[in-house]
């Protein structure tokens, strides 16, 4: 496939600085953002709900080493900011250390009005995500390829688990974001749309009822971007490296593409209940690749690896029509070597029992490419 025929893509990633001495959480978000945005610009950097986080996005690529290049460069100036608050920088889903009650949130009106609707949720709300954005301009299609997407939701959280713990305790899930994130009103998985009207029939009902204060409060793990022609994939974890970033992305944009053409070639669509869905997800938080997920397909319980080699056979094809399948095979191996984030963050820990350990492997990834 010719580059300019490719789908494009871009990412956002959420941070959270810590201190490197104590290795607990620190609000100095909308400092780092500032220092960073010198180098990156203020539209690729910017402040997140809580003062312990920053936010960084990439531009839309349409070659993997482009938004490889693009992730590197902001977390290294992310990073550097951070240093010149005497902070470090780590990519977790969750705090490991640090009293996150109340949260220090970041002030402004928005925020403000939140806090007033949801109240603890954002009291209580500090969570970090990776949002890969896919090119999908046409209102239609993107919901039609949402609908497509939904089946390999938990497969995606299963392969992006990294917050076994929170605020310093163990949580005994790969993924207590997950669980987290989903007290939110319209949170996790979509729903199935029938067409754009009844998209646009439930979101309206949805903000009649105050449980959305805007299209941009639509938290569902796939939605039409309400401000960019893009469908926006939000399942995942903030992954603990760069390379992690990369290789998910890439695997997103790979499975966006191929259900695109199943949308074009006119194929069935697989349609789980929202209680199968549901349970999947809660299953694939808890274990991770290190235990066993839901197949939504036949209802039975599997390995949670042989659930994520399907994922990778099914989108094969895209990624080599996308040029990324040498790169991603590759990174691919080193995943399921070395174990998801969960899992090494569980290692760190686990050597002496100290959670600082866990912190201080955060802080010496962050920036690796491999």
């Amino acid at each position: 496939m010719r580059a300019e025929g490719r789908m494009s893509f871009g990412v956002e990633e959420e941070y959270l600085l810590v201190d490197p001495a104590s290795r607990e959480v620190r609000p100095y978000g909308a400092q780092v953002a500032a220092l960073a945005a010198e180098r990156l610009g203020g539209e690729q950097v910017g402040d997140e709900i809580t003062r312990f986080q920053v936010e960084a996005r990439t531009s839309p690529h349409t070659r993997l080493a482009d938004l490889a290049d693009d992730i590197n460069a902001m977390r290294g100036a992310v990073a550097d900011a951070a240093r010149r608050q005497r902070l470090a920088v780590v990519s977790s889903g969750a705090p490991v250390l640090g009293e996150l009650r109340p949260l220090p949130l970041t002030r402004g009106p928005r925020y403000a009005d939140s806090l007033a609707v949801f109240r603890a949720l954002d009291d209580e709300q500090c969570a970090a995500a990776c949002h890969v954005h896919v090119g999908i301009a046409d209102r239609a299609t993107a919901l039609e390829v949402s609908n497509r997407l939904r089946p390999w939701l938990p497969v995606l959280v299963s392969l992006a688990v990294n917050s076994p713990y929170w605020s310093g305790r163990w949580t005994g899930y790969a993924s207590w974001r997950t669980l987290s994130w989903a007290r939110w009103p319209v949170a996790g998985p979509p729903p199935y749309f029938d067409s754009v009207a009844h998209f646009e029939e439930l979101v309206g009902h949805l903000h009649a009822t105050g449980a959305v204060m805007d299209p941009s409060g639509l938290y569902w793990d796939v939605r039409p971007s309400s401000h960019l022609p893009t469908l926006e994939i939000r399942v995942a974890d903030a992954q603990m490296t760069a390379g992690e970033t990369v290789l998910y992305a890439a695997l997103v944009r790979a499975l966006a593409l191929t259900e695109l053409r199943a949308t074009h070639a006119g194929e069935p669509v697989l349609n789980p209940a929202p209680e199968v869905l549901r349970a999947a997800y809660w299953r694939a938080a808890r274990d991770g690749l290190r235990g066993h997920g839901l197949d939504v397909h036949t209802h039975r319980l599997e390995p949670a690896p042989v659930l994520a080699d399907r994922l990778y056979a099914h989108v094969r094809p895209a990624l080599e029509d996308n040029g990324d399948d040498s790169w991603a095979r590759a990174a691919w191996a080193r995943l399921r070597a070395r174990g998801t984030g969960a899992e090494r963050q569980r290692a760190a820990h686990c050597g002496e029992g100290r959670l600082e350990d866990t912190v201080d492997a955060l802080v010496a990834c962050f920036r690796d490419v491999a």
